[in-house]
C-alpha cells in the first residue's frame, strides 16, 4: 500500500493519503492497514468505529475526552468536510492553535488528530459521511468541548450558515474551560 502522510501546523496531527485505485470498475482504498501506518509514524490501537451522516453546513465540535483521551483518525467517504483539530493541552506550545484539512470522499485523504486535541468538521459538499477510527472508547460522562465558533481561536470555518447541534453550541471558548478540564501537554 502506498501511503503519503504530511505533517500539518500542529506537531502530530498528520494529513494521510492513501493510494486511490480506480479503473473502468471504480475505485478501490485500503483505508487502514496496521503495520503499514505504524510504519508512516501511526502505531495506534483503534477499538472503536463510528460514522457520522451529515448534511451541508452541519457543523461538529470541537470535542475531546479527558480521562479516556482518544486519538482518531477521520476519513469523509461521501461528501466533503473541512476537518479541524484544536490543540487544548495546558502547557503545550501550540495551545489554542488550530490547523484544518479537507477531506473528499473521492479522494478518501484522511486527518490524525492525536489524544488531546479538540477536533470538529463542517460540512462543505453534503451529504457528508465520515468514518473515523478511535483509540479509546467513548465515555459520555467524559466528553467535554470548546466552542466550535470561539473567536479567539479564529477558525475560518467555510460555511455560510452553520448548522450546530443545542449541546456544541452551549459549550464554553477554550479561555473559559477550567484547567483541570484540559489534557495536559506531556513533550
Amino acid at each position: 500500500m502506498a501511503l503519503r502522510v504530511r505533517p500539518t501546523a500542529l506537531p502530530g496531527v498528520l494529513l494521510v493519503e492513501p493510494e486511490v485505485h480506480e479503473d473502468a470498475r471504480g475505485t478501490f482504498t485500503e483505508l487502514f492497514h496496521a503495520r503499514t501506518y505504524a510504519q508512516a509514524g501511526i502505531p495506534c490501537t483503534f477499538v472503536q468505529d463510528n460514522c457520522s451522516r451529515s448534511r451541508t453546513g452541519v457543523v461538529r465540535g470541537l470535542h475531546y475526552q479527558l480521562d479516556h483521551p482518544q486519538a482518531k483518525l477521520i476519513c469523509a467517504v461521501r461528501g466533503e468536510v473541512f476537518d479541524v483539530a484544536v490543540d487544548v493541552r495546558r502547557g503545550s506550545p501550540t495551545f489554542g492553535q488550530w490547523t484544518g484539512a479537507r477531506l473528499c470522499g473521492d479522494a478518501r485523504t484522511q486527518l490524525f488528530v492525536p489524544a488531546g486535541f479538540a477536533h470538529g468538521f463542517a460540512v462543505v459538499r453534503g451529504p457528508a459521511e465520515v468514518l473515523y477510527k478511535c483509540t479509546g472508547f467513548y465515555a459520555p460522562d467524559d466528553d467535554r468541548g470548546v466552542l466550535w465558533s470561539d473567536p479567539e481561536l479564529g477558525i475560518d470555518w467555510p460555511v455560510d450558515a452553520p448548522i450546530v447541534s443545542d449541546k456544541d453550541a452551549r459549550l464554553p471558548p477554550l479561555a473559559r474551560v477550567p484547567a483541570q478540564d484540559l489534557p495536559a501537554y506531556e513533550p
